[in-house]
């Protein structure tokens, strides 16, 4: 999931571009046998931090640079739909194992082929891409003048899961940089200390979104680990099943193929992942149906929310691709603690209630 925060004219909103459900034939199982070449064993990239607590890469698409959003939460890497003829992104006719479209919550897109992709010293070859609709829910115009005052990078495409296992990338959150890899390399990369650290395992679907066993409030849930969120975000039913208090916001959501919805914000007495226990902690509350599918939501346990930026960053968290494990700092938090400028607590980036 890639989360954006702007302002249009009428409302403020956040605009989510979210778990991608992909339709057989996958897009990783459909890829050509040699696609890729490397020119090293592995490659530390340094990412940018947007304001909004995106982690963004700069890779070369054919050549062109391009800002990517590095989303844990993306099963399959995107272009976005107004630069695909600037990048030439072909079309799949060359290739008759890909799907020509693929379903991203309930509506399809189409899925184009980007000749090479370069990402520090790894360069990929034909790799399949979906073309979707980036922009925000407001004039091209209005968009850019909010993107300027916002200082924040407008994104060409979103690096997603499909790329990130193969090359077993490991993703620190909180250093801002993002390892990438051979896969014939089994060697541990340099650099990488996992000292004072707590592992949670990480249960990757079928549809190559990453999961992990935490709580709210001591009840068991599931959370999908999303860097492309902004924050972290909880099911509105869940919320309500715990009876938790919510308050409004004057945010709403949209989502790519998905009208806007409502945020609300609660404060969770406890929120655990793995053995790490956040007291305190403030939290999105949004309809999670459409973008979280096959009935998780409602499983046992259900998938209760989203696993955001500001958490990770804050927790300095870890992604391994590789040996499907997220490390986070295991120090007890709370909401009083002093954080970083690059990661604001929900309630401090929520405007104030009149």
């Amino acid at each position: 999931m890639f989360c954006f925060r702007g302002r249009s004219l009428a409302q403020d909103w956040l605009l989510i571009f979210v778990a991608f459900l992909v339709l057989a034939p996958p897009l990783s199982e459909a890829r050509p046998s040699v696609r890729r070449s490397r020119t090293a064993e592995f490659d530390a990239l340094p990412l940018v931090r947007s304001r909004q607590n995106h982690l963004l890469v700069r890779a070369y698409i054919n050549g062109k640079p391009a800002w990517l959003g590095v989303d844990s939460g993306a099963p399959v890497s995107a272009i976005a739909l107004h630069r695909r003829d600037y990048f030439q992104v072909n079309g799949i006719a060359g290739n008759p194992a890909l799907p020509s479209h693929v379903e991203i919550n309930g509506a399809f897109n189409k899925v184009g082929i980007v000749r090479k992709m370069r990402l520090g010293g790894i360069e990929l070859a034909d790799e399949p891409v979906v073309l979707v609709d980036l922009d925000v829910p407001a004039k091209s115009h209005q968009k850019k003048r909010h993107l300027r005052q916002m200082e924040e990078q407008e994104i060409d495409g979103i690096l997603g899961a499909d790329i990130l296992f193969p090359t077993k990338a490991v993703l620190d959150c909180q250093r801002r940089l993002l390892y990438l890899t051979d896969p014939d390399s089994g060697d541990p990369i340099p650099g990488v200390n996992y000292h004072g650290f707590q592992s949670v395992p990480i249960q990757v679907s079928d549809g190559f979104n990453l999961y992990v066993a935490g709580a709210i409030n001591d009840r068991p849930a599931r959370l999908m680990v999303d860097t492309g969120s902004f924050a972290t975000l909880l099911h509105r039913s869940f919320v309500r099943r715990l009876k938790i208090r919510t308050e409004e916001t004057p945010f709403q959501s949209a989502a790519v193929n998905l009208k806007q919805r409502e945020i609300s914000l609660a404060h969770i007495r406890k929120l655990s992942v793995g053995s790490v226990d956040l007291v305190g902690k403030d939290v999105g509350v949004v309809d999670l149906e459409g973008l979280i599918h096959g009935g998780l939501l409602q499983g046992s346990p259900p998938v209760a929310g989203l696993l955001g930026g500001e958490l990770l960053n804050r927790q300095h968290g870890i992604i391994d691709f590789g040996t499907h494990t997220l490390y986070l700092k295991g120090e007890i938090t709370t909401v009083a603690a002093r954080e970083t400028a690059s990661a604001p607590d929900l309630r401090r980036a929520l405007p104030a209630a009149p």
